[in-house]
């Protein structure tokens, strides 16, 4: 039993240091201009410098409840707006798919 709550402890610290990383790593990605560059758009809480011309990177849990349809904005917004500046990350190669996971992981968290 003993074994067994300190594996789930290891295990959970293990994952939230994971997650973490993750989420340092998108952000990382958002903000640098070879990448995705979001910052110079979008404005984010926090950080300098940031953009007015698109939405606000805000309560993106409550604006995309589900990951996947704000992943899919990110590979391509084209799909819903044609008419849209975003680039295509994704479809054009700027991102790979583990920086567009990445990337998504710290939008999601904001």
């Amino acid at each position: 039993m003993i074994r067994y709550l300190v594996f789930s402890i290891l295990l959970v610290a293990c994952l939230h240091a994971l997650a973490s990383s993750t989420v340092e790593q998108g952000k990382a990605i958002a903000e640098n201009r070879n990448k995705g560059n979001c910052l110079s758009c979008h404005f984010v809480q926090g950080a300098e410098m940031t953009g007015t011309i698109a939405p606000p990177l805000i309560s993106m849990k409550l604006r995309y409840p589900n990951a996947a349809n704000l992943r899919s904005q990110i590979w391509d917004a084209t799909a819903q707006n044609p008419e849209t500046v975003m680039p295509p990350y994704g479809r054009h190669l700027i991102l790979t798919e583990e920086e567009i996971d990445q990337l998504l992981e710290y939008i999601y968290s904001l």
